[in-house]
């Protein structure tokens, strides 16, 4: 049985090379004709990953989620908000049963504090914020659910849309030895 076997001489080799590389450095760089989706792209990019960990705010003035982005995409925080029975005083802080980043897409389970916990699935997003020193430099965007049960044991659920954004951080490292 003869054996078939192709032969590549220099110039045609060189041509080969010269074609896979400038497919590569095509899809290597970044969409120039859509400055949009090349935007999104990197939003996309910054807003997953422990990059986001931080304090959002909650659903009045005062009240806080702390969300912290461990290894594996696990999320760990808490909801701090006020006391609604005039039996308990100051704020009552609900944290993570469980909260996972999966790209840019959060979920969190609060445990339940006085017959209330909360449930929360939507994105992280980049905020109008321009720095992270700045308010709304990441937003959390999507739907928060907030469970009750009363004395009967009756559950109840009161679902809104929600936009919760990032706290500005302090970039400056500390000084030590200051005075």
């Amino acid at each position: 049985m003869p054996i078939h076997t192709t032969r590549f001489y220099a110039p045609q080799l060189a041509s080969f090379v010269l074609i896979a590389l400038m497919l590569a450095g095509a899809q290597a760089k970044p969409d120039r004709q859509n400055p949009d989706r090349q935007n999104k792209d990197q939003q996309s990019a910054a807003a997953s990953g422990a990059d986001c960990s931080g304090m959002y705010s909650f659903l009045r003035d005062g009240e806080f989620v702390q969300v912290t982005v461990e290894d594996h995409g696990n999320v760990i925080g808490f909801v701090s908000r006020y006391a609604d029975q005039e039996s308990d005083s100051g704020f009552l802080d609900h944290f993570f049963k469980s909260g996972k980043l999966d790209g840019n897409q959060l979920a969190f389970t609060t445990e339940t504090v006085h017959g209330v916990w909360f449930e929360f699935r939507g994105t992280v997003e980049r905020g109008e914020g321009k720095s992270r020193g700045e308010e709304a430099y990441y937003a959390l965007k999507g739907t928060l659910v907030e469970n009750t049960t009363d004395e009967a044991k009756k559950t109840s659920s009161r679902s809104y849309e929600v936009v919760l954004n990032s706290f500005p951080q302090d970039l400056a490292a500390p000084q030590a030895g200051k005075k």
